[in-house]
């Protein structure tokens, strides 16, 4: 083998490990993303513990790509495609540990809330967000893995469902803590976790914007579909019947 091919061939692994490691770490965040949820619905403290404990493996998977890119800009000075999958690799390892550390939040709720009560379908809305959202998660790492800038732009448009499934949620625990002001607490700890499986969301969105980027060259033009409404909701006793009604 010549020097020039011996080069251009570790190059290549250079380039393989980069993203063999994200897709090490987003495989990883799924199960974080699978397990957060399943301790919440089952009310399940081990699982939790699980979670938290975990999420370090995600931190040192993220400094190895970190690390990674930086001595490749340093020593193979990449261009065009190359360029970008070593540009955007720390900003979706940076993606992904924070889902991780939104994950983690999650489990450590979890310990607040294992004597607490059901209330109405808030359980199962929040179960749908995450699958939801672990799908998204999924998806857009199969775009990467496949180049397949379409696939990337179909993530990036669903963040609009999480938003909603959020707003429906949003609505229903205020109204839990207009009708009963003992469900307070737990409804708070429960909008922060639909929060935070949101904010999941959003991450995966942006992820989906570099994959967008380093398959095509060019940034998504369109503004990010947002349909969060929490905000600025209010509710008034009428619409709480309602509600109820439902």
């Amino acid at each position: 083998m010549s020097r020039d091919s011996h080069i251009v061939s570790s190059f290549d692994d250079d380039l393989n490990q980069i993203e063999t490691l994200l897709l090490e770490m987003g495989a990883l965040v799924e199960n974080q993303i699978e397990n957060a949820a399943r301790s919440l619905i089952r009310r399940d403290v081990e699982i939790g513990e699980k979670v938290i404990i975990t999420d370090k493996a995600i931190d040192n998977l993220e400094f190895e790509i970190d690390n990674c890119t930086v001595r490749i800009l340093a020593l193979r000075s990449p261009k065009a495609q190359d360029l970008r999958m070593v540009v955007i690799a720390p900003k979706i390892a940076a993606n992904l540990e924070r889902i991780g550390d939104y994950c983690k939040n999650i489990a450590k709720r979890v310990n607040v809330l294992v004597n607490g009560r059901q209330l109405g379908s808030a359980d199962i809305t929040i179960e749908s967000m995450n699958d939801f959202v672990q799908e998204m998660v999924h998806d857009v790492l199969d775009a990467l893995k496949r180049r397949d800038q379409d696939k990337a732009t179909d993530v990036w448009l669903r963040d609009r469902n999480v938003d909603q499934m959020h707003n429906t949620l949003f609505r229903e625990l205020l109204t839990h803590m207009m009708e009963d002001p003992r469900s307070i607490s737990d409804c708070m700890h429960l909008l922060f976790i639909a929060k935070n499986i949101e904010r999941m969301g959003d991450h995966a969105t942006s992820i989906a914007e570099k994959v967008y980027y380093f398959v095509s060259g060019k940034m998504l033009e369109d503004e990010r579909p947002k349909s969060d409404t929490t905000s600025s909701t209010t509710i008034d006793s009428d619409e709480a019947d309602e509600l109820k009604c439902d």
